[in-house]
């Protein structure tokens, strides 16, 4: 397989992540430094010759995708594949809320609690089986091109512990792996089991607007 290069993109600030609430599937649209943010990754990945680009279908990472799929004239391809977590009951609650309403399902989020299914919602296992099958066939379809893929922290967090080889079958618990507002994670993939990461949670190109305060809730 040649060389392919990938890049796991997180949507901007969103108007939940600047309340500090659980995004989830909800349609949350960027917040305007979100659109700041999804401007400057455009053109730090238009400069690295980004030739395919994917997003989640959620509006966040969409609106996060379009500035990128316009400076380089191609599409941003869309997919509920690669959507954050379903966290049922606690989309669009904040963590304290989240806390004191439902607390056996928070904490089992919080310390990532791989096969626990949230309330209505979904698994840690359950997203990365959804997200990991989406992303090798998109690298199947596109070897040795460079691919963008817009999505969300969960997502990001569960697709990169899979491509350092650090989640297996028994796995029941996971350490958290954080990707900022428009972080760009960066592997150099040669096989399944070749792969190099470059970078993590890389925020550069976002210093002049955000400094070192670029952390922010899902």
């Amino acid at each position: 397989m040649p060389i392919t290069r990938l890049y796991l993109i997180r949507h901007g600030q969103s108007a939940g992540n600047a309340e500090g609430r659980f995004g989830g599937h909800g349609p949350t649209p960027l917040s305007p430094l979100g659109k700041r943010q999804a401007e400057l990754t455009a053109r730090v990945l238009a400069d690295e010759r980004i030739s395919v680009v994917y997003t989640s279908d959620l509006l966040r990472a969409v609106q996060t995708a379009e500035p990128l799929a316009d400076l380089i004239g191609e599409p941003a391809t869309a997919t509920p594949a690669f959507r954050e977590r379903n966290v049922g009951v606690l989309e669009g609650l904040t963590f304290d809320e989240s806390r004191e309403r439902h607390p056996k399902d928070y904490f089992a989020l919080v310390n990532r609690d791989v096969r626990h299914v949230i309330t209505r919602g979904e698994s840690y296992r359950q997203l990365l089986e959804r997200t990991t099958g989406e992303l090798w066939g998109i690298i199947r379809k596109h070897p040795g091109r460079r691919i963008a893929v817009f999505s969300h922290t969960g997502a990001i967090c569960f697709m990169t512990l899979h491509l350092m080889g650090a989640i297996r079958r028994d796995t029941r618990n996971t350490p958290w792996i954080v990707t900022s507002n428009c972080g760009i994670n960066r592997f150099e993939i040669r096989s399944r089991r070749n792969i190099r990461v470059l970078a993590i949670n890389d925020t550069r190109h976002l210093s002049d607007i955000t400094g070192n305060d670029s952390f922010a809730a899902r």
